[in-house]
């Protein structure tokens, strides 16, 4: 899923003490720098563990319903769960952030969300693996805000563009490479075997994370914690129609992307396509196609604006559920890639706007604009699941439909 945060791109006002800055003496790392290097390639890491560890269960939900003898919606709640805990969590993290040194804050969160990984690898039963995914989206929910973070005090403002890209080129990597790799190895081995590799392989990123990333030169945590503060900003960028639509907006882009990925692994293992766990995980590689179009999304919203783009966006995506109702399975997988297509575009534009409509608050803006973002991943991910139990694939598309017919709505609403 994602480029999951590309609306923190501009992220850098998030209130700090008065000695969180130096006074300018230090200047920004600058491409060119071994720090800078090192930097790209530490919070590279960093997107890559999150959203591998976020999304590696996506593709594991038919087979944890088999072993644990589940219906489809209570085995989506493995992927529910952490979502869920990682939009209170971003939250938490926005506003705590200033009290720890942001190295030692992503690590911990990376390391700890690894270690959960294998203790759900090796949970005795369902209850305990759905506790240690909610434990990991407690933890993984501080990295992104806090590596944007990072980036906006450390990285010169000439450079911050590249060193932004390579970090959410890790976080499309991520989830793409997680979700594919874990499907391949539970078909060869098994699905606790497929989350050890992630958590093993994500302990060692976490290493190399803390390894690589220069200490901060620009941040000093705060012994001060000014709750009314956030409290306050928080408000402030709520009363903002605007935003408004823009959060309702998030809910409505992932709650149309998740179902799809949610629940095709229960389609394409019943006649007339009996696939296998490897061949259903491939269904991932459509991130290509959904990289390439939020590269694209600029160039759209520059001809279109972004209120007829983001509607245009949105279109796309309920049209790719629509095609993907007929049986022969090249339409299908079309369909998919349409889905993809327009979700990568919307979430771009959605996102960018997030940060234009938020003045000085843009930490906070975001911190909203995720928590109806992963709300629509946790809610509808699992509320899904009612409408392929009781109407199958047909149920599913005119639900998604609606979804994104409000979103169309909800874009022609906003102001370019």
């Amino acid at each position: 899923m994602d480029r999951d945060l590309s609306q923190l791109e501009s992220l850098g006002d998030l209130p700090e003490p008065p000695d969180a800055r130096d006074d300018g003496a230090v200047a920004g790392m600058r491409r060119g720098e071994p720090d800078f290097a090192r930097a790209r390639a530490a919070l590279f890491l960093a997107g890559f563990a999150t959203f591998s560890l976020l999304w590696c269960t996506q593709p594991l939900l038919p087979a944890f319903a088999v072993h644990f003898g589940l219906s489809a919606p209570t085995s989506a709640l493995a992927q529910s769960v952490t979502a869920g805990a990682i939009a209170g969590s971003s939250m938490a993290a926005a506003a705590l952030s200033q009290l720890v040194t942001r190295r030692r804050l992503m690590f911990g969160a990376m390391f700890i969300a690894a270690l959960l990984n294998l203790a759900a690898a090796v949970a005795p039963g369902w209850s305990t693996l759905l506790l240690a995914r909610f434990l990991q989206g407690v933890a993984l929910g501080g990295v992104p805000v806090v590596a944007m973070a990072y980036l906006a005090e450390e990285i010169d403002g000439r450079d911050l563009a590249r060193a932004v890209g390579l970090y959410v080129a890790g976080t499309a990597f991520g989830a793409m490479v997680g979700r594919v790799a874990v499907g391949v190895i539970a078909d060869l081995f098994d699905w606790q075997g497929a989350m050890a590799v992630v958590g093993g392989v994500d302990l060692a990123a976490a290493v190399g994370f803390y390894l690589l990333l220069p200490i901060s030169r620009h941040f000093r945590p705060s012994r001060a914690f000014a709750i009314a503060e956030h409290l306050g900003r928080w408000r402030e960028q709520f009363r903002s129609p605007a935003l408004r639509r823009l959060f309702a907006i998030g809910f409505v882009l992932t709650s149309v992307f998740v179902v799809p990925f949610n629940y095709a692994g229960f389609r394409l293992t019943r006649p007339p396509y009996l696939l296998g766990q490897a061949e259903i995980s491939l269904i991932f590689l459509t991130y290509v196609f959904g990289i390439a179009s939020s590269a694209q999304a600029g160039n759209l919203t520059a001809r279109l604006g972004a209120r007829r783009a983001l509607a245009a966006s949105i279109a796309v995506m309920t049209l790719g559920m629509t095609i993907s109702l007929a049986e022969p399975l090249w339409s299908f997988i079309v369909g998919i890639v349409f889905v993809t297509m327009g979700f990568f575009a919307s979430h771009a534009i959605a996102s960018g706007e997030v940060g234009r409509q938020a003045g000085g608050a843009k930490a906070h803006a975001a911190s909203l604009y995720l928590l109806f973002y992963y709300a629509g991943v946790t809610f509808t991910g699992w509320g899904a699941g009612w409408f392929w139990e009781h109407g199958g694939w047909l149920a599913l598309t005119v639900a998604t439909g609606i979804i994104g017919t409000l979103g169309v709505w909800l874009s022609l609403g906003q102001s370019d």
